[in-house]
């Protein structure tokens, strides 16, 4: 332990850590859900998509550059992280919600942030009927604290999309918006 502690504070010292390593990554395991750390970086991460709808918040989506490099039709790379902000959306003083002059929902203060994040053999401890490749997941609150989570509730939903969107949300769409920007 003290060995690893005085490499991972050479690492910091030299610049070189991540925060988005994985508390059980630190100790040599393989990570489950639930025990990433907090990417506080993810900001400087590309958008994956932004202003996403839906019917109280809106969500703003980031992918790290290990992602960012996928292609169309491929999964994303071991490394990859991706990044949800939930924002709550704007209420008014009648407590109703408030939609800007394009229509959509105005945010509010960010509610939450789940990081999905993969690499080889990380989704091994989900259960057989919800496992969505090497993906594992983790929820915060917008400080950055941990949230209980039901991580079965994100392994379902994602679980449908299956491989061939590497069980990501919006995949196709991402790509798209890519495609259309570099022209």
């Amino acid at each position: 332990m003290e060995k690893m502690s005085i490499t991972f504070l050479a690492l910091v010292v030299l610049g070189c850590a991540s925060t988005t390593m994985p508390i059980a990554a630190q100790s040599g395991s393989t990570p489950k859900d639930g025990e990433l750390i907090f990417p506080a970086d993810y900001k400087s991460y590309a958008a994956f998509l932004h202003g996403i709808q839906k019917s109280d918040a809106v969500r703003d989506l980031y992918i790290n550059p290990t992602g960012a490099s996928a292609e169309a039709g491929q999964p994303f790379a071991n490394g990859s992280i991706l990044v949800m902000e939930i924002y709550n959306a704007k209420k008014n003083a009648e407590g109703t919600l408030e939609k800007g002059a394009d229509g959509n929902l105005v945010k509010a203060d960010l509610a939450k942030v789940f990081v999905m994040q993969k690499d080889a053999g990380w989704g091994k401890h989900a259960r057989e009927n919800l496992k969505n490749g090497d993906w594992i997941y983790s929820g915060f609150k917008a400080n950055g604290e941990r949230l209980d989570v039901d991580y079965t509730t994100c392994r379902g939903c994602h679980l449908p999309l299956g491989a061939s969107k590497d069980f990501v949300h919006r995949y196709d769409e991402y790509f798209e918006k890519r495609i259309q920007a570099a022209h």
